[in-house]
């Protein structure tokens, strides 16, 4: 059922507030960018009338017009629901929004129930966990795996850190946008997993990008390229779902002027979230600290905006020089 915007005033003073007695009350949404706006469409598809914000206006414009009541700040969502979820890009962001002078727990009900699923550091979701606390609510890390494919047809991994016994509220929310839903353990636990596939999936897809651009200079048919290696021992998601060489693969970024899909500046900034984890436990990362520095290079080079897939190109572009 989708509800729109002039009926939720009237779901709201209808709706049981206990998260255990009525499954279809309101839930909050803040950040509707590239992530945030399909996950958020998930949850009105599943019934879930939802209240939610963005710093810009205008990526507002298409929730409204599907149902979603969209409101001016954070907290004006925290004081309408118990149930909030945010997506954003970086720790600052998340930040501003839970303890900013119009964040979330300004006006955050007793027992409310706040999911963020950004990709931030495990101890900025630790800092913000005892903040909540501090306000009787409950805060959960439940970054995301999947990219925006997989945010517009429901098919996210969930990665959960928190209090196992809030995991199955939670998990009956995360439902509606994903198709796997991990519990990890405490505070901070999603983040670290999310972290580590991201150093994994940026050092993949550096591999393949090399490896195809390897093959085309040898003279080999990119498309049969990609079909020997997805039958190989070599293969992987950069290869057999998210091919980085353009005319390989349609419905994805390569196919698009690497436009849309996951930008190299946020592939950047996970990959210094591992750096920076990595350091802080004395762990060795020696191919995620070249990626790391790779990916940088790329945003200093003009990638920034593009898909992180677009290291390809920028591997092409840079074949006469040295890194």
């Amino acid at each position: 059922m989708v509800y729109w915007a002039a009926d939720l005033d009237l779901v709201f003073t209808h709706a049981v507030s206990s998260r255990s007695m009525a499954s279809k009350t309101q839930v909050g949404f803040v950040g509707l960018g590239n992530m945030g706006s399909p996950m958020a469409k998930n949850l009105l598809k599943h019934g879930y009338p939802v209240i939610a914000t963005d710093v810009f206006p205008e990526s507002c414009k298409e929730l409204q017009e599907l149902g979603a009541q969209i409101l001016d700040s954070p907290a004006e969502v925290a004081d309408k629901a118990d149930r909030i979820i945010t997506m954003l890009p970086s720790s600052p962001n998340v930040i501003e929004v839970y303890t900013g002078p119009n964040g979330i727990l300004k006006k955050v009900k007793k027992g409310s129930l706040l999911i963020d699923s950004s990709t931030i550091d495990p101890a900025v979701s630790k800092e913000m966990a005892l903040a909540a606390e501090k306000m009787g609510a409950v805060f959960m890390d439940a970054p995301v795996s999947g990219g925006v494919g997989a945010a517009s047809s429901g098919k996210l991994t969930f990665m959960v850190g928190g209090v196992e016994e809030e995991f199955t509220a939670a998990k009956e929310l995360l439902s509606c946008m994903g198709a796997n839903v991990v519990y990890c353990g405490q505070v901070g636990t999603g983040q670290a997993a999310k972290i580590c596939n991201n150093m994994l999936l940026a050092i993949g897809m550096i591999g393949t990008a090399e490896t195809m651009n390897l093959g085309i200079r040898l003279g080999l048919d990119p498309k049969l390229l990609t079909k020997i290696l997805n039958m190989s021992s070599g293969r992987c998601w950069s290869s057999d779902t998210y091919n980085p060489v353009p005319g390989v693969m349609e419905g994805v970024p390569s196919a698009n002027n690497y436009q849309g899909g996951f930008g190299t500046t946020l592939m950047a900034k996970d990959l210094g979230l591992a750096q920076n984890t990595a350091t802080n436990t004395k762990t060795p990362i020696l191919l995620g600290s070249l990626a790391h520095q790779i990916f940088r290079m790329m945003c200093a080079r003009g990638y920034a905006g593009k898909d992180f897939s677009s290291v390809f190109q920028f591997l092409r572009e840079e074949e006469g020089h040295t890194f």
